[in-house]
């Protein structure tokens, strides 16, 4: 199986970020200098994805606009000797054949996923929700999608997490395969203590096999009362062979404001242009406090 198309469910509200959120999409709040998104697209072409599907809503269009040739703005910057920002302007709109389709209902992430049926025809395709970001030596996708071609089946992305935590996420029913790689035989959507599998939750990241369309199409209202992704997952783990990836990374959820500031210091600490400042100024502010 080769993961060549990837998805990206950008249609949510962003209600955890608001007011900023009112008018501008979670996906496109600035991350240093690159909103949010650009983060997730590069970590799939990276992975060597060529196609990438953003699911939006009526409110989004400035993703489109974004990842789009401006070429006013070019002209200005190539005028005016910036080079650096030209290419840098360029790269985003030249980095994939990037698509997009409306969720035109707010129905849930399953349903996110079902509108990119179309677009996938009958492949594999990779998934990267579209406010997790990565952090990873290798890219976390990319884990994922060498344990689909190596088992011939879809993989989701997990890491532990701790007891207490574990029923704000999906708990998965496990069995060794080798090391850092299940297999899932069930799992359970925001468990409740009695139910839950195991301290494995899905983070953000998975490989699917297009059976999970016609499952998600017949899929009744779950949790929230929402068509849920992960009721889908359920069902197709007990008609097909699917494994979990215990990746190695770590993963920021910048659709909260604690964790949307946490990847931005990170990576503004690593910034050529920033890094070297930043580190000297947390030093010098925490002596204050």
């Amino acid at each position: 199986m080769k993961v060549r198309k990837a998805v990206i469910p950008a249609a949510g509200l962003g209600t955890r970020m608001l007011p900023a959120t009112k008018t501008v999409p979670k996906e496109m709040l600035p991350m240093v200098d690159k909103p949010v998104i650009q983060y997730i697209i590069e970590e799939a072409v990276e992975a060597g994805i060529e196609d990438i599907l953003i699911v939006t809503n009526r409110a989004k269009s400035a993703m489109d606009d974004y990842f789009d040739y401006y070429p006013e703005l070019e002209t200005r910057l190539n005028q005016a000797g910036k080079d650096r920002e030209l290419h840098e302007v360029r790269r985003a709109a030249d980095l994939a054949n990037i698509f997009y389709v409306r969720q035109k209902e707010t129905k849930g992430l399953g349903h996110a996923i079902w509108r990119a049926k179309r677009f996938v025809g009958d492949e594999p395709f990779a998934v990267l929700l579209g406010d997790d970001v990565m952090r990873a030596k290798k890219p976390v996708i990319g884990q994922l999608i060498e344990a689909a071609e190596k088992y011939e089946a879809s993989a989701v992305g997990v890491q532990h997490v701790a007891t207490e935590a574990i029923s704000k996420y999906c708990s998965l029913k496990v069995e060794p395969l080798e090391e850092r790689i299940f297999r899932t035989t069930d799992m359970v959507e925001k468990p409740r203590p009695e139910q839950i599998f195991s301290n494995y939750a899905i983070l953000g990241r998975y490989v699917l096999s297009s059976a999970i369309f016609d499952i998600l199409e017949d899929l009744e209202p779950g949790y929230g009362g929402e068509i849920q992704l992960t009721d889908g997952l359920k069902k197709l783990c007990q008609k097909e062979k699917m494994v979990a990836v215990d990746f190695e990374g770590h993963r920021y959820d910048t659709g909260n404001l604690r964790g949307f500031l946490e990847a931005t210091i990170d990576f503004a600490m690593e910034h050529p242009e920033t890094g070297a400042w930043l580190k000297e100024f947390v030093r010098a502010k925490a002596k204050t406090l």
